[in-house]
């Protein structure tokens, strides 16, 4: 049996001695059976064990998230392999050698809580790293871009990717409808349907940070950086047919892969690079460096590696490790800052956001998003569920004359000053060019098997949709290629066909 399936066993093994059970107080629980008015009487509302018993039980769901519902968690740590403190002074690169602890979440997009590891869906790449100046996240996907740079049509889009609010069904039209009114959904559309669209499990795909991030270094130079982290097990990707078996016979194939792995000493680890450019090379760039839509040429701005991250450890606990983990681009550390990225600009907000409401306010006390390597001191006081000391009687306001926590010279001087121009205005980012990069994935990327599969994938789904917008997204694709605007057509019509 494998150890996913043998799990309860191993326990069993573990445990010495008898265990007593007890009710959430502490107190010894007499029996697991209710207090009632004789052997065929109704219950009495002073069993406490009871009433506390049946009350946790319909509390013990969370909100799931409302992206990256489904995923797995390992934890691991972060070894430095290069020197990049001329880019960087986050203290977790100081030294070649220096290892971190972290916590990684892999997960689907999409889908609910209970959706197939197996779908044809983007996947979650999220990385906290607990370090000594506090906890760093990278909260990222498998994919270098993403189909929209525009945040205010983030709620839309993910809205195309649940259910139709009537139906209550995954609608075709509602996906389709939206990509081919947008786009610069081109590139990362083609991605999705190409053989990276199902990855293997979770050990065979890359990692992205996608958003353009700021490095500053001891001198407070800064540099704007894309973050990447390849599998050292190999890209590997599901055919669409072995996909659609898992569907029904190992819906959680990803989650039970990763355990499974990391449970027989088969350890999963990634290497980190960073690509650099210069604030001048930003400003004089022919394409806007913090458009999410779009990657930065790997020969103008080639991967520098930096380090790997392995994971040796399985979860204890599921909910506490996996569920409750709060990943939020807003958890960074001095020396690694924000860019004007407007979709990473409107992340940093919505991430923390969602955890208060999943999480409740003092999320960040959790064992598993606690900084534990740092002392958290600040003006936070109070809120449901806040089990620490509630910094005991230090003073609760800023400015005091009482020894309460205050800023550091260093921290500030690793967030310089820069300059911002330009017109307060609602810009609708609608004349980039949303074709040039796609061109190259489908001419340079793909070879001739692969845009086959590619136009197979796409055209399976799209033959459901409308007319009307099966043609405005394949006059879209034309525009990367005529090539694959007349095999999408002919595959589209030929699936119509066989089913008149």
């Amino acid at each position: 049996m494998s150890a996913a399936e043998n799990q309860l066993m191993d326990f069993k093994k573990h445990q010495k001695t008898a265990v007593t059970a007890t009710a959430a107080s502490g107190a010894p629980m007499p029996v697991y059976a209710p207090l009632t008015v004789g052997p065929r009487g109704p219950v009495l509302l002073q069993d406490v064990n009871l009433v506390d018993e049946i009350a946790h039980f319909t509390r013990e769901r969370i909100p799931e998230r409302v992206v990256h519902a489904k995923g797995a968690g390992a934890h691991g740590f972060f070894e430095v392999t290069h020197d990049i403190t001329k880019y960087c002074s986050a203290k977790l690169f100081s030294e070649i050698g220096k290892r971190t602890p972290m916590v990684v979440r892999f997960s689907t997009v999409g889908g609910e809580s209970g959706s197939a590891d197996t779908l044809r869906d983007p996947r979650g790449f999220a990385l906290k790293f607990y370090t000594e100046e506090g906890v760093w996240d990278m909260a990222g996907n498998n994919t270098p871009i993403f189909f929209i740079r525009d945040p205010m049509l983030f709620p839309s889009f993910i809205h195309t990717q649940k259910r139709n609010p009537e139906t209550h069904l995954k609608d075709p039209d509602m996906f389709w409808d939206f990509i081919s009114l947008r786009p610069e959904t081109t590139q990362q559309t083609l991605f999705h349907f190409s053989d990276r669209g199902i990855p293997d499990g979770y050990r065979h795909m890359n990692g992205y940070g996608s958003h353009t991030y700021k490095f500053i270094n001891d001198k407070a130079v800064a540099h704007y950086v894309k973050f990447h982290f390849k599998t050292a097990q190999g890209i590997k990707n599901l055919p669409a047919n072995k996909a659609d078996e898992l569907l029904g016979t190992d819906p959680d194939y990803s989650i039970r892969d990763l355990y499974n792995a990391i449970a027989s000493g088969n350890y999963p680890s990634w290497n980190m690079f960073i690509q650099v450019m210069t604030f001048d090379q930003a400003e004089k760039h022919h394409q806007n460096p913090f458009d999410l839509t779009k990657v930065w040429s790997q020969k103008e701005y080639p991967l520098i590696p930096v380090g790997r991250f392995t994971l040796d450890r399985n979860p204890k606990n599921y909910f506490t490790d996996v569920e409750m983990a709060a990943y939020s681009p807003s958890n960074l550390v001095p020396g690694i800052d924000i860019s004007p990225d407007k979709m990473l600009q409107a992340r940093i907000f919505a991430y923390d956001d969602t955890h208060r409401h999943r999480l409740g306010a003092n999320f960040k006390q959790l064992p598993i998003n606690c900084p534990f390597r740092s002392n958290v001191k600040n003006y936070h006081r109070d809120g449901p569920m806040n089990f620490t000391d509630n910094q005991s009687g230090a003073p609760n306001y800023f400015p005091n004359s009482f020894e309460g926590p205050k800023p550091t010279d260093y921290a500030r001087k690793l967030q310089p000053a820069y300059r911002l121009t330009g017109d307060v205005h609602r810009y609708e980012a609608n004349d980039e060019d949303d074709f040039s990069q796609s061109q190259v994935f489908w001419n340079q990327v793909l070879d001739g098997p692969a845009r086959k599969r590619l136009i197979t994938n796409m055209a399976k789904y799209l033959a459901k949709t409308q007319g009307f917008i099966q043609e405005r997204a394949i006059a879209n694709f034309a525009k990367v290629s005529p090539e694959l605007g007349k095999a999408l057509t002919e595959e589209v019509n030929a699936i119509k066909s066989a089913k008149l």
